[in-house]
């Protein structure tokens, strides 16, 4: 009985024991056969029909012949998608690649602060190691990632020689991204400043060979240029600029095209940097190069938002005052024109001769008219270059043979005269000199006269015509009203004008602030200053507008009890209208929290017909008087 019982349960364990192995191989004959129909099923999907699938267990072999690298990738790939890649036995050929189209080789080397990466597709028989080697020694101490794969062709014409210098040249820049191809190398960078980008992109165009295509976008961050700055000279020596600047390359072509319009031809060198007053930079500009042309020549130049213009001699009143009046209409309202037509020395009766020396108050020196000999016109061409600067002097005096001995040495003491003046003009004749113009030294009357005295002798006639201005004098160091505003802006540096939370009540560390900016003030005078008040953006529109108006009064208020004169000073106060920052930061919104000390521009003045203009205008036809009276409301009145 008790041999029974252990019999019938042995008997049930070899049962279950089959039953279970049976379940497994039905299992695996499952799992093989799903596998298998969904790596198939993955493969067509993508058009792959030259794969074949076969299965053993859990593992799936990929068999068949792929007609390239890609290909075999894009199939194990497929087979990824649907089971464990691990599963994935490569079983697959690639079809012989002699005679066939080889890849488009390319790699990229990164160079960055984590070192440099190796991106791309090589040829076999690259040697890694060495490729390796040589970007370790050329940029020693920087790690180098190889992430590189490899295709079965032979290495394209061209292809060491890219290299090579790609490798050389990685040294160089310490941000960049340097592209290799067969036969080509585009390098892209950035440098520290322009005069460094230029030194660059000459060293890596000096390296290359003249075979090996070179594409450079080397960039550097634009300059600072103070102050912004466009001369343009149009004058018996053609047209040019002295200085050319812009913040754009749109607001370049903008003064490029209006100075080809006006004859200018050849390359120029228009800088792009940062300082221009304004965003209207480039049409302001354009619009001064085409008054200069419509006047015929001359000179226009900016700095900054100042505007000066020159016309020739000799131009003409009427078209002087037109074209100068439609340009001061178009320029925006932030530029302050000056525009002067010189009025031409005294003309000398015919028959005698006469020497002219003028000095603008530019600091542009011209030598015209005539002197005995030329050796007496190089001797004045020289001292003038060295009292006045070689740069800005001008000569165009001719030789006449037939003056006095006593010519030259008239005209060197005229030279020598007019070196004492800001500006001025001498004017020799046979019976007299002239010397006009004005200074910041009181006695260069009297030390004009005692110079002519002794180099003339007593029987020489000369007449002086000095005119002191105090601001030109610099003794006194009084600021112009544009130095006081850039030494105020100077004297805040990175400090600030603070307040009180939420208040118009300054802060007392601003005190020091104050005493500095009044004592400066007191110096300046009455200039036409605004003080004008900016916020951030928290809270209602309105009520920062009024804080900050409250907050530039609060600043003329604390001004005038340093005993400031404040009567020309004007208070704006902007809120947030007007921020230099983003409002999206604490730092941000601490920028535009400020007080700004600005100079008020003039605004043009809108020209009005005089009443004895309208008594000379001719009488209005029937039509015109029909069309002029169309603004009526029938009563006569507008």
């Amino acid at each position: 009985m008790r041999l029974s019982s252990v019999f019938i349960l042995f008997c049930a364990f070899a049962a279950a024991a089959l039953l279970s192995i049976g379940a497994a191989w039905v299992a695996a004959d499952a799992v093989e056969e799903s596998s298998e129909r969904a790596v198939r099923t993955e493969l067509d999907r993508d058009a792959l029909t030259w794969a074949d699938v076969d299965t053993d267990g859990l593992l799936v072999f990929l068999i068949g012949i792929a007609p390239t690298e890609a290909a075999r990738f894009q199939a194990l790939s497929a087979a990824g998608r649907v089971v464990d890649s691990a599963r994935v036995i490569d079983q697959i050929d690639i079809v012989d690649s002699e005679g066939m189209t080889p890849p488009r080789f390319s790699i990229e080397l990164l160079r960055s602060d984590d070192g440099v990466s190796m991106i791309g597709l090589l040829p076999s028989d690259v040697d890694r190691d060495q490729l390796v080697e040589d970007i370790s020694r050329a940029v020693p101490g920087e790690s180098v990632a190889d992430l590189l794969e490899v295709a079965d062709y032979p290495i394209p014409d061209g292809w060491n020689d890219a290299m090579d210098y790609a490798v050389s040249v990685l040294s160089v820049l310490d941000r960049s991204k340097i592209s290799v191809e067969a036969g080509r190398v585009a390098i892209k960078g950035a440098v520290k400043n322009e005069d460094t980008r230029r030194r660059v992109e000459a060293d890596l165009a000096r390296r290359a060979d003249d075979d090996l295509r070179l594409a450079l976008q080397i960039t550097a961050p634009r300059p600072v240029i103070s102050p912004f700055t466009l001369r343009f000279i149009i004058d018996a020596d053609g047209v040019r600029f002295d200085a050319c600047a812009a913040p754009t390359e749109e607001d370049r072509s903008k003064i490029l095209a209006a100075a080809t319009e006006a004859g200018l031809d050849g390359k120029v060198d228009c800088r792009l940097g940062l300082g221009t007053p304004t965003n209207e930079w480039g049409s302001a500009t354009a619009l001064g190069i085409r008054a200069l042309n419509a006047l015929g020549g001359g000179s226009v130049t900016f700095a900054d938002a100042d505007v000066t213009l020159f016309a020739l001699e000799g131009t003409d009143q009427s078209l002087f005052d037109r074209v100068v009046g439609e340009f001061e209409a178009e320029l925006p309202d932030v530029f302050l024109l000056n525009a002067t037509l010189p009025t031409p020395p005294e003309a000398a009766p015919d028959g005698i001769p006469e020497f002219t020396a003028t000095r603008s108050p530019e600091g542009d020196v011209q030598l015209r008219g005539r002197i005995n000999s030329e050796i007496a016109r190089t001797t004045a061409d020289s001292f003038a270059r060295a009292a006045f600067g070689s740069s800005t002097v001008r000569t165009t005096a001719r030789v006449d043979e037939t003056l006095p001995a006593t010519w030259s040495s008239r005209v060197l003491a005229g030279l020598d005269a007019l070196s004492r003046l800001s500006n001025g003009a001498v004017i020799v004749t046979p019976d007299a000199l002239s010397i006009s113009g004005n200074t910041g030294n009181q006695n260069a009357s009297s030390e004009i006269a005692g110079l002519l005295a002794d180099k003339l002798g007593d029987s020489e006639e000369f007449n002086i015509d000095v005119t002191y201005q105090e601001k030109l004098d610099p003794l006194l160091g009084i600021p112009t009203p544009e130095e006081c505003e850039a030494q105020i802006v100077e004297i805040i540096g990175n400090r600030k004008i603070t307040f009180e939370p939420g208040s118009a009540t300054l802060d007392a560390a601003t005190q020091d602030i104050m005493d500095e900016i009044a004592e400066l003030l007191q110096l300046c005078g009455d200039i036409p200053l605004v003080i004008a008040g900016h916020t951030d953006s928290q809270g209602r529109e309105v009520m920062n507008q009024q804080l900050s108006q409250e907050r530039a009064q609060a600043v003329v208020d604390a001004l005038r009890a340093r005993r400031v004169l404040t009567a020309s000073y004007e208070v704006r106060g902007y809120g947030e209208e007007q921020p230099i920052a983003s409002n999206d930061t604490e730092e941000g919104r601490e920028a535009n929290r400020r007080i700004e000390f600005k100079l008020r521009r003039p605004e043009p003045v809108e020209e009005t017909e005089t009443t004895l203009e309208s008594i000379e205008d001719p009488a209005p036809t029937d039509e015109t008087s029909q069309s002029d009276g169309a603004g009526d409301n029938g009563d006569g009145q507008n």
